[in-house]
């Protein structure tokens, strides 16, 4: 095994060696990596005090009904604070981890069904969805995957399913409450089929139908809590406001069985061969090329479409790659993976929560605050502008600022950068005036900004 795939393990798999790991890696790269898909799904001990998001829904819906005002209010004091603790949590640890195989999939499957903090309330449950949703699910099966996330009271807020109402249902007749179509839409767009998959503007409405009633236990007021029960922040299925009647999406029908109905149709798309296509070009995008090889896509979704959508064969597949293994470098970090691979390769000095959020921001790269539902890109052309490498500079130069004065830079560089390295960055690192000029070589390199 040579040394150049063992950094292409720890970074293109992972999320970028810790002091003292390259080489153990570099021993067997593809074992080191495949080793994690079998390990049992745990939280991470940074993750274990932070609440569920049921928890934090319900807290925030007993305050809504005490009014706007008193949802402001809390929402700064309390909630916008446990968003800033949400995101610690979770870098640290990404940072920690022993199995960054297993948390680069977490972000990769979190950014796939993105549920985005730009959203007033949405923002301190991020969190909570991500350890509910995703996680559990990163080995699992895709349609598994995405039932949890389809059906998280987090994405029904997030694309304003909790109110969807049929125009021929109960509630739609008595009130004049409206169909939406966002999650319909993105279900069919971003998460399954693609935006090429086959389907039509009549299939997103007849969807939307189908997923009316899909809704939690945290729109209640004062008099329907009388009437529905406490507030909660569950899925919960309002009968009242599902659109009654067949429906037809992709050609086939769904005859009318109130919330079953979203389920057989979340089952189709999971299985459907387009998701396969869909999925399996994202895949290879993130891991291999921005420009995903034909041949690697093809392989790919012929393993998501032989097993079902089973996550785990998918990564192994994966990592049989052939393209993946050919040649280091050709991805670019995202500015959220050059802060973590960053605290990884120093040994994680202590990070304020604050100073973290403070500058994620400044990078642009808020990792819970995507600007649309389309979650954050994946190609080097949306993070390499002139102003962005000047920010990623400014933020390595902030950072080796702060670093320990006994880091030692050319153990650092040897033990993150070392198989890649080239001459132009050790003559660089080794003309530094000062070690601390030293590490900011380093972390500026091309070398170590690329994956």
């Amino acid at each position: 095994m040579t040394a150049t795939e063992g950094f292409i393990a720890a970074n293109r798999f992972g999320l970028g060696p810790r002091p003292g790991e390259l080489s153990e890696i570099s021993r067997d790269p593809r074992a080191w990596v495949s080793s994690q898909i079998s390990t049992p799904h745990e939280i991470p001990a940074p993750l274990s005090a932070m609440p569920p998001s049921s928890d934090t829904i319900r807290k925030i819906h007993e305050v809504r009904i005490e009014g706007q005002d008193a949802l402001r209010a809390a929402m700064k004091a309390t909630f916008h604070p446990l968003m800033i603790k949400e995101l610690h949590a979770r870098t640290m640890a990404m940072a920690q981890s022993e199995q960054s195989f297993r948390e680069r999939m977490v972000a990769f499957w979190s950014n796939h069904f993105t549920v985005s903090a730009r959203r007033f309330t949405v923002g301190p449950l991020v969190g909570g969805y991500e350890r509910g949703a995703i996680r559990p699910h990163i080995f699992g099966n895709f349609k598994d995957m995405l039932v949890a996330a389809a059906r998280h009271p987090v994405m029904l807020t997030y694309l304003d399913n909790a109110r969807s109402t049929g125009p021929h249902s109960f509630a739609g007749q008595r009130r004049g409450v409206g169909l939406n179509e966002n999650l319909a839409r993105e279900i069919l767009e971003l998460h399954t089929l693609g935006v090429n998959g086959g389907y039509t503007q009549n299939d997103v409405t007849e969807f939307a139908k189908i997923l009316t009633g899909w809704s939690h236990g945290g729109l209640r007021n004062k008099n329907s809590i009388q009437v529905l029960g406490p507030v909660h922040g569950k899925f919960e299925y309002h009968d009242r406001r599902h659109e009654p009647g067949d429906k037809t999406i992709l050609g086939k029908a769904y005859r009318e069985d109130g919330a079953q109905e979203g389920l057989d149709v979340l089952a189709d798309l999971a299985r459907h061969p387009s998701t396969a296509r869909f999925i399996a070009t994202k895949l290879v995008r993130h891991f291999a090329n921005d420009t995903p090889p034909p041949a690697a896509v093809a392989q790919i979704e012929q393993t998501f479409l032989r097993s079902d959508g089973n996550l785990a064969a998918v990564s192994r597949e994966l990592i049989r790659l052939d393209e993946i293994w050919k040649r280091p470098l050709t991805k670019v970090k995202t500015p959220y993976e050059l802060v973590v691979s960053t605290l990884r390769a120093v040994g994680l000095p202590r990070v304020p929560e604050r100073a973290l959020a403070g500058s994620l921001r400044q990078l642009g790269h808020f990792p819970f605050a995507a600007a649309s539902p389309a979650g954050w890109p994946d190609r080097a052309k949306d993070w390499l502008s002139p102003e962005s490498l000047l920010r990623r500079i400014e933020w390595v130069r902030a950072a080796t600022a702060r670093f320990p004065r006994s880091l030692q830079p050319d153990d650092i560089a040897d033990a993150t950068i070392g198989p890649v390295i080239t001459t132009h960055t050790r003559e660089m690192i080794d003309a530094a005036p000062s070690g601390e000029e030293a590490l900011a070589m380093i972390f500026a390199s091309s070398e170590f900004q690329r994956r």
